[in-house]
């Protein structure tokens, strides 16, 4: 069923300061992995402040606000931000003025995840390719510039131990593999000068050590934690070590989702599961190709940057919103074009926030906001949607 704006909370049980939950979102959705244009994580208020409870909604307006003021919670986690550019004065002649004034005055912390989430393999598009029953989910664009690679060099009989603490870290990871590293024997050279305690050997003279050099891929949100590790279990004084990006794609990270319906339907079926599943009697597509619709991409949100891609992999139809008039034409009768609406594609976006942190956080005071925030109305037949 399609999730409705109602309030789903647990009791407030356990103390925790802002800090610590944004650690367990970012834990999820890291903002290494947000577009360069966004403008993701806390964007208002104090993480060392102790959180009274969790709000979440689509959007932060002055009514989400003043729901989180009344249910005396005090951290907000939106999907978009509240502040996208730049605010030069806070006078409160907009919207976005006056949300953050409310905020700071009742003293409430706005966390913000937009394309954090957008980019996680089980986010935002998966959640709307899911609810539509596709199968087979995988992203349609995987990010680029995801992955980087360690070397270091350690004596030999120490490989080991550093390999496993590097495992644990996260290190060697790809896709449905872990632990996975490329070591190379060979002998390591090093003279210290009279200032040096070194792990092995003595000041001023030159040492010759059976070495091997180890190389690991890892995501590279990971990288701090990584590199913290390496630091604190290599037995060298000074560690040599090469960090590198690398350009292979992360094909579990990226925009969109595509994926299979189980059984192909005509293009008019398909529509009319689109707009039940997304709650609406509106949709804008393209000409219909009269072809049975059987792979289907999906990128919630903006997404006409999306076509060519939906294009290239040979999706029967992709659904996604706020295509402009000049989008329509792309479709070149190759692809079925729907424009689904920005919050409706977006509609379980919510809720999929909300199941993961009473996942993570199961007695702790979490509730869905109850406030409208789809600034877009509809108006049919005389009659207002």
């Amino acid at each position: 069923m399609a999730q409705k704006d109602n309030i789903i909370f647990a009791f407030n049980r356990i103390s925790m300061k802002i800090h610590q939950i944004i650690s367990i979102l970012e834990e999820w959705a890291p903002p290494a992995y947000a577009e360069d244009f966004d403008n993701v994580g806390l964007l208002v208020g104090e993480a060392e402040a102790e959180c009274s409870g969790i709000l979440i909604t689509h959007d932060v307006l002055e009514n989400v606000v003043d729901e989180a003021v009344t249910k005396k919670y005090n951290f907000i986690v939106c999907f978009h931000p509240i502040i996208f550019s730049g605010i030069k004065k806070i006078t409160g002649k907009t919207y976005v003025e006056r949300v953050v004034a409310k905020a700071i005055k009742n003293d409430i912390s706005i966390y913000a995840l937009h394309t954090a989430l957008d980019n996680l393999e089980k986010g935002v598009s998966y959640t709307l390719a899911d609810e539509l029953g596709l199968s087979g989910i995988e992203v349609l664009i995987p990010k680029e510039n995801t992955l980087k690679q360690l070397t270091t060099y350690v004596p030999k009989e120490n490989a080991t131990a550093l390999l496993e603490e590097l495992y644990k870290a996260g290190a060697g990871a790809l896709g449905n593999y872990d632990q996975c590293s490329f070591i190379t024997d060979g002998i390591g050279s090093f003279r210290g000068n009279e200032n040096t305690q070194p792990y092995l050997g003595k000041p001023m003279i030159r040492e010759e050590v059976e070495e091997v050099q180890l190389n690991l891929v890892f995501q590279k949100h990971l990288e701090g934690k990584i590199m913290q590790t390496l630091f604190e279990n290599h037995p060298y004084e000074v560690v040599a070590y090469e960090v590198y990006s690398i350009d292979n794609q992360k094909s579990q990270i990226g925009m969109g989702s595509v994926g299979t319906l189980k059984k192909e339907m005509t293009e008019e079926d398909f529509m009319n599961l689109v707009g039940k599943k997304l709650e609406t009697n509106f949709l804008r597509h393209s000409s219909l190709l009269n072809r049975k619709i059987k792979k289907v991409a999906v990128l919630a949100g903006s997404g006409s940057f999306s076509i060519p891609k939906a294009k290239q992999i040979k999706a029967d139809a992709l659904l996604t919103a706020d295509l402009k008039y000049h989008d329509f034409f792309q479709a070149e009768k190759n692809i079925l074009l729907i424009d689904g609406g920005h919050y409706e594609t977006e509609r379980f976006t919510k809720k999929l926030i909300h199941d993961y942190l009473i996942e993570k956080l199961p007695n702790f005071g979490i509730a869905l906001s109850k406030s409208l925030t789809n600034p877009v109305k509809y108006f049919s037949d005389g009659k207002k949607e």
